[in-house]
Formats: structure tokens, sequence, C-alpha cells
């Protein structure tokens, strides 16, 4: 394992140096590995490794890339994680959430284009009287991603997104068991737009905060 850890910090530093762009191909393995002082078993493993978080792009009987190293496909290896969360582990999603996406709200205040504060309101104005607990969390889940992409910055807008499945549970539980969560939640989405049409980031933030800290709290009680 430790020759392969050094393989992959000789290929990261390839990668940072610039010698390895975006886009760029590999040498061939034999030429490479000579060249690193590594063995080709040491090089092919920290390949599959680095492929597997959208590092290296592998392609049969071509050869081996660089990927474009967008925030959006190197996070994608962050839903991969999230996915074998436990269900113990959820307060500490949403104590991530309640960091990352009152700042969110507060960027989209300062930079979220006009149209796209106009297509907000539309999430919410969508969603209908009476909705089921599954849309009203499917309409949550698109508010918020809405808003990290508002923001313009792209790792913070995957952060986000990779977030919302693994607290989608408690969302649903949440709507189900607790009087009023459904009319509460509409009412602090609103807020929060409001807020970011009024080009207010602190108020914006504090709506989210408070948004998000409502699930936090509720769930705590109830764990």
């Amino acid at each position: 394992m430790a020759l392969t850890d050094e393989a992959i910090d000789k290929i990261k530093g390839m990668i940072m140096s610039g010698e390895l762009g975006p886009g760029a191909r590999l040498p061939k393995e034999a030429d490479l590995a000579e060249r690193l002082g590594l063995s080709r078993n040491s090089l092919r493993e920290a390949v599959r490794a680095l492929s597997m978080i959208r590092v290296l792009d592998v392609r049969q009987g071509d050869g081996t890339y660089v990927t474009s190293l967008e925030p959006t496909l190197l996070l994608d290896a962050l839903s991969f994680v999230v996915d074998f969360h436990r269900d113990d582990t959820v307060l500490q999603f949403l104590e991530v959430r309640r960091v990352l996406e009152p700042a969110a709200a507060a960027f989209a205040a300062e930079r979220m284009l006009d149209d796209d504060i106009d297509k907000l309101q539309l999430i919410l104005d969508d969603l209908g009287d009476d909705p089921t607990i599954e849309a009203l969390v499917a309409n949550d889940i698109e508010f918020h991603r809405q808003i990290a992409v508002g923001t313009g910055n792209t790792v913070l807008a995957s952060l986000v997104e990779g977030l919302s499945g693994p607290t989608m549970r408690a969302r649903i539980w949440r709507g189900l068991t607790q009087e009023g969560a459904a009319a509460r939640t509409r009412e602090q989405h609103q807020a929060i737009v409001d807020a970011i049409s009024g080009r207010e980031p602190d108020l914006a933030r504090s709506w989210a905060t408070v948004h998000i800290a409502g699930v936090e709290e509720w769930l705590r009680r109830v764990l």
C-alpha cells in the first residue's frame, strides 16, 4: 500500500506542477514507471485509485488521460462516500449543512442573477397548496440546490448537492411527524427568497440558519 501511495503522490505532483494538465495523456505505463522509479504494478494500482476519484480517465485501447479536474467532477467522490453514511451520522451532515447553506444564501443575495431569483420564486410557487411530503422534500432539495448554483461557486454548489441525500429521510420523517413542518418550511423558504431578492446577505444568512437549524433541533429531540 505504501508503494501505491508513493505512486499516487508522484502522479499528483506531476499534475500540480502543470507537467500534466487537464486533458493531458499520461506516458505509456512502462515509460512512466521507469521515469518515476516505480514498479508497473504500483503504478497500475495508483492509476486505478485516481480514476475512481475522477482525477484520471482510463480509456481502453487509447490510453490514460487527466480529466478536466472540474470541481463538479472531482466532488462526485463525495456522493459515493455519503451513500454509505449510517443513520446515526445524519446530525453531522446537518451540522455541515448549517455551516455551508447560510453562507450560500448570503453569497446568492450578492451574486444571484435577477432571472435566477425569479426562477427560485417559481420553484416555491409550483409546489401547490397541498403537496405530498415527498413533493415537498423534492422541492426543498431543488430550492437549496438552485441557491447554491446561484452563488457562482461550483465547489460550494457541488458540496451542497452532495450533502442533500443523507438528510432526505430526516426531512421526510419530520414532515410526516411534526405538526406544521410543511407550512413552516414554505414560510422560511419564502423569507430566504425575499432576502435574496432584496439583496440582503445578512438576512438571507440568518433565515437559512434558522431553516437548517430547525431540522437539526427537531432531530436531536427525537433521536
